[in-house]
C-alpha cells in the first residue's frame, strides 16, 4: 500500500470503529463521567462559564449558550441519523412488514404512557410535576444500543431492530411532547419557511438531485426556521431524515439515506451526542442531593417512571399486542428477551436530560437530572445482567 493511501485508510478504519454502537456507548459514558467529575471539581466555575457562554447573532434568536447550541444544534444531527435509520427499516428493512412494524410502535406508546402516568401518580401535587411527567417518556437510542452491543452478541439481529425502532418512535413521541408543551411562542412565518424548505428537500430527493452544495444550505435553513418558529430544533433533523430516499435506483450503489447514515453516524456518535452529554450531565452531586432524589416527590417520580414505568409499559404493551394478534414477536426472540429489552428502555439519558432542561429550572432541574442519571444507571446495569444471561441461553441453543 502506498504512503499516500495509508492516511485515507486510517481515517476510514477509525470512522468504521466509531460507527459501532459499542464505541458510541463508551464515548457517551466517558463524556458523562467527565461532566460529573468536572462539575464537582474545584474548577466547576470554569465548566459553568463555558456551558453558559453565549455566541451567535441575535438575529433569528441565535444568540445561544454553548449548552443550548449542543442541545438544539448537535442533537439535530443525532436525530437526523436516527430518522434515516428508522426510514430505512420502515421501507426496506425488518419493519417493512406491517405486523413486524406494529410491535415496536405499540411497545413505544406503552413505554411513553405508563411512565408518564406513574410519574404523575408519584409526584401528584408537587410543583413542576405538570411538566416533569414528560421526563421519563424517552429512551436513549445511543446508550441503549451501546449496552445491547456490549452485552448481547448472541441475541438475534431482530433484537437490535426492535430496540432501535422502539427508541426512535419513543423519542419522536418525546420530541412531539417538546413541540406541544415547551413551545413558548410560535412564529407562523418561520414555520411556513420550515415547511417550504422541507417540501423542497422532498422534491429534490424525488428528482434525484445529489449535490451537497444544495442540501447542506437547505438543511441549515430548515434548522434555523424550525428554531425561529419556537419549535425545538431537533424536529428539523427527524423530518429531514424521514424525507430522505432509501431505495437505490438501478445502477446506484447506495441510496442517499445509506450514504448519509454512513458518513454522519461517526460524527453523531463521537461529537454530537457526547458534547451534548458533556454540557447536560454536569450536575452537583452531594450526599444531600442524592438523598433528595429518593426522598423528594418530583425526582422520585422521574426515577420510578423510568425504571418501573418503562419496564411495565413496554413489556405490557408488547404482550397485549401479540396476545390480541395485532403484532408478531420479532424473529427468534422469546418473552424473556423482550423483558430484558424493556428494562433497557428505562435508560432515558439524552432526551430525558433534554426534557428536564426544558421543563424545569433552579434546584428542581438539578434533582430531576440526578434522577435521570441514577435511573439510567439502574436500568442499564439491570438490563445488562439480563441480556448477558439471555445471550448465553441463545449461544447454548445455537
Amino acid at each position: 500500500m502506498s504512503g499516500h493511501n495509508r492516511p485515507a485508510k486510517a481515517v476510514a478504519d477509525f470512522a468504521r470503529y466509531l460507527r459501532t454502537e459499542t464505541t458510541g456507548g463508551l464515548i457517551l459514558l466517558g463524556a458523562t463521567a467527565i461532566a460529573l467529575l468536572w462539575a464537582n471539581s474545584p474548577i466547576d466555575d470554569v465548566y459553568r462559564a463555558i456551558r453558559d457562554f453565549r455566541l451567535g447573532p441575535e438575529l433569528l434568536h441565535l444568540n445561544l449558550t454553548i449548552g443550548d447550541w449542543a442541545k438544539d444544534g448537535l442533537l439535530a444531527l443525532f436525530f437526523f441519523v436516527a430518522g434515516l435509520e428508522l426510514k430505512r427499516e420502515l421501507v426496506v428493512g425488518e419493519l417493512s412488514r406491517f405486523k413486524q412494524a406494529v410491535l415496536p410502535v405499540v411497545a413505544a406508546i406503552g413505554g411513553m404512557i405508563v411512565p408518564a402516568v406513574v410519574a404523575l401518580a408519584v409526584g401528584w401535587g408537587t410543583p413542576g410535576i405538570d411538566r416533569a411527567w414528560a421526563i421519563p417518556v424517552a429512551t436513549d437510542i445511543a446508550f441503549a444500543l451501546g449496552v445491547l452491543a456490549i452485552t448481547a452478541s448472541n441475541l438475534p439481529s431482530s433484537a437490535r431492530v426492535f430496540l432501535l425502532s422502539l427508541a426512535v418512535v419513543d423519542d419522536l413521541g418525546a420530541i412531539l411532547i417538546i413541540a406541544i408543551l415547551f413551545t413558548a411562542k410560535f412564529d407562523l412565518v418561520a414555520a411556513g419557511v420550515a415547511v417550504a424548505a422541507l417540501a423542497l428537500y422532498a422534491y429534490l430527493q424525488k428528482r434525484r438531485v445529489r449535490s451537497a452544495w444544495i442540501y447542506v444550505p437547505l438543511a441549515l435553513i430548515t434548522w434555523v426556521a424550525v428554531h425561529s418558529a419556537g419549535i425545538h430544533a431537533t424536529i428539523a433533523g427527524v423530518a429531514l431524515g424521514l424525507l430522505t430516499r432509501v431505495r437505490a435506483d438501478e445502477g446506484e450503489e447506495h441510496a442517499p439515506a445509506i450514504r448519509l447514515e454512513h458518513r454522519l453516524q461517526p460524527w453523531s456518535a463521537a461529537v454530537a451526542v457526547p458534547l451534548f452529554a458533556l454540557f447536560a450531565a454536569g450536575i452537583k452531586v452531594t450526599g444531600e442531593s442524592l438523598g433528595a432524589v429518593f426522598t423528594t416527590a418530583l425526582p422520585l417520580a422521574v426515577l420510578i417512571g423510568l425504571v418501573g414505568g418503562k419496564l411495565i409499559g413496554i413489556f405490557g404493551a408488547s404482550l397485549l399486542a401479540v396476545k390480541f394478534k395485532l403484532a408478531e414477536k420479532p424473529r427468534g426472540m422469546g418473552w424473556r428477551d423482550i423483558g430484558a429489552l424493556s428494562m433497557l428502555g428505562g435508560v432515558g439519558f439524552t432526551v430525558s436530560l433534554l426534557i428536564a432542561d426544558l421543563a424545569l429550572d433552579g434546584e428542581s432541574v438539578e434533582l430531576a437530572k440526578a434522577a435521570v442519571l441514577i435511573a439510567s444507571a439502574i436500568a442499564s446495569l439491570s438490563a445488562a445482567a439480563m441480556l448477558v444471561h439471555r445471550s448465553r441461553v441463545h449461544a447454548r441453543e445455537d
